[in-house]
């Protein structure tokens, strides 16, 4: 099998910005993308957990999508502008992917 060079980027944001960030990333270009919520977790801050919170707007979510190396720019650039105002943190690895046509 022939493996593609991809880069995912995973977006860990507060879970209102979710829309904004989600729009941010279509203008981008990018069609494709999963949202999973983030249960807790350790930062500068110290520990925090969503344990006991009642409405989602003290969480955070990790939206993570694979593109195209030649997109990455754009697609930073457009969830910047979400994310430069809100506590989130951006990453970007290279990886591998089977069937490059669908990214």
């Amino acid at each position: 099998m022939e493996m593609n060079s991809a880069k995912r980027v995973e977006i860990i944001i507060e879970a209102p910005m979710e829309s904004r960030l989600t729009d941010a990333i279509e203008r981008a270009g990018v069609t494709g993308y999963t949202i999973l919520p983030v249960l807790g977790g350790s930062g500068r801050s110290g520990r925090w957990s969503r344990e006991g919170q009642v409405s989602r707007a003290g969480g955070m979510v990790a939206i993570t999508c694979i593109i195209r190396p030649e997109r990455l720019d754009e697609l930073l650039e457009s969830a910047f502008e979400v994310v430069e105002r809100h506590i989130g943190v951006v990453s970007v690895t290279d990886c591998q992917v089977l069937r490059a046509e669908r990214f």
